[in-house]
């Protein structure tokens, strides 16, 4: 994928033409939140245990704050099926949405109420061996899956002819790579702004590839997420609403900002929450 080009426009007087400028597309829609509906059709028996599973893990949501290292949990995987599915569309989806393929296959979709997720385990066949609700800015599965299947040094590839920048940016996303600890800052390497090539990009992708956990984030616009070969690297790349790429990052930290659940969401959904269990048992 090419870095959006800054083209260089002349001004001042005499400089306009006639034509109406033209303009990159930005985002469409901003999202926000809308509480679920709940299904028409329940039964009362299936909706009684969905609330007492929701009350139960929003009595542990709040004793723990988002960031806590024991997550409040729900355990779905022994409910009967009609449960698990009113869950699902009581609860609704979210703006992030990721997946792992290695060590094992995890899907992780948030719901309407931000850091709560919904996390599934396949096993043989696309068969749920596991499936569970999880408070938190994201599930550790996610975290888990990119130590498991990066390397901590990389093996060059071959230079190309065209490069510029290619070797000195690889020589700094491993430097960093080596001195990243958890919790540390990001360091931010924007591609969209530095002086580069199609044969430096073609380095780098080279290099580092796409690895076994991918996230996708739909809020302002799209942004894809990808862990890479290396340790602690992720691509992260902005889309608009017409799927054009306009920033295309690689980022050195332990889980890009973009897929993480604020604090002050998190807040907003122990309120909402509460409200949305409360028309539960009304209805």
């Amino acid at each position: 994928m090419k870095p959006f080009p800054i083209p260089v426009v002349p001004v001042g007087p005499g400089s306009q033409t006639d034509e109406a400028p033209e303009y990159l597309a930005m985002p469409g829609d901003m999202a926000t939140f809308r509480a679920p509906r709940l299904p028409e059709a329940v039964a009362d028996a299936d909706l009684a245990r969905a609330v007492a599973i929701l009350e139960s893990l929003l009595a542990a949501m709040r004793a723990r704050p988002i960031d806590a290292p024991q997550p409040a949990r729900a355990d779905l995987s022994a409910e009967p099926p009609a449960v698990r599915e009113l869950l699902t569309d009581s609860l609704g989806f979210g703006e992030v949405s990721a997946f792992t393929l290695a060590p094992s296959r995890i899907r992780v979709q948030e719901t309407a109420f931000a850091g709560l997720w919904r996390v599934l385990e396949e096993g043989e066949g696309g068969a749920i061996v596991a499936d569970r609700l999880e408070a938190g800015p994201v599930p550790a599965e996610l975290y888990a899956a990119m130590r498991a299947t990066t390397l901590p040094a990389l093996s060059p590839p071959p230079l190309a002819p065209g490069m510029m920048n290619g070797e000195a940016l690889l020589a700094e996303i491993q430097q960093q790579s080596d001195r990243h600890q958890p919790g540390r800052p990001a360091h931010v390497v924007n591609l969209t702004l530095l002086p580069v090539t199609e044969s430096d990009l073609d380095y780098l992708y080279g290099a580092l590839g796409h690895r076994e956990v991918s996230v996708l984030s739909r809020g302002y616009g799209n942004c894809r997420v990808t862990s890479t070969r290396l340790a602690h690297v992720w691509w992260v790349q902005y889309f608009n609403s017409m799927d054009t790429l306009i920033l295309n990052t690689l980022e050195v930290v332990d889980m890009p900002e973009v897929v993480l659940a604020a604090a002050e969401d998190y807040a907003d959904t122990l309120e909402r929450l509460g409200e949305y269990i409360a028309m539960l048992k009304e209805g």
